[in-house]
């Protein structure tokens, strides 16, 4: 079996993709006053009301050290508050703040056209066949 020629390498196009898409939904997230990752937080917590520490690290791809400076800043900013367990201490739940699920209706609609706007970019075929290719990539990994 040969290498794939690197330009067209399954790891650099998913990098070139990402250079593509991302700018995008960065500048909307910048108006706002967040980072990529901060954004992830918040929208898995508009989906799930609440989470442990470790789930939400495992949703987001964020690893959980990493989360515990992220969940900082969003609680400096009152867009995320911390629940401890009252089963086990260990454990730390997170939620969206009243302001969190505020920010929600002031930034969707914009993430929602940009999503639109990349989606009719893309022939429906082509955008199902990419979506079906890379979720049996990731399948093995879940």
């Amino acid at each position: 079996m040969t290498i794939q020629q690197f330009s067209h390498s399954l790891p650099i196009m998913l990098y070139r993709a990402i250079d593509v898409v991302m700018p995008r939904f960065r500048a909307i997230f910048k108006e706002f006053g967040l980072t990529e990752q901060q954004w992830r937080v918040l929208r898995v917590l508009w989906e799930i009301e609440e989470l442990s520490h470790n789930d939400l690290a495992g949703l987001t791809l964020i690893s959980p050290p990493s989360l515990v400076g992220v969940l900082d800043r969003l609680r400096a900013m009152e867009l995320v508050e911390r629940r401890r367990s009252g089963l086990d201490r260990r454990v730390v739940y997170i939620a969206s703040t009243e302001q969190g699920r505020e920010m929600r209706d002031q930034i969707m609609p914009a993430v929602q056209q940009t999503y639109f706007e990349l989606r009719d970019s893309i022939d429906d075929e082509v955008w199902r066949n990419l979506l079906d290719g890379l979720d049996e990539i990731i399948k093995p990994n879940r």
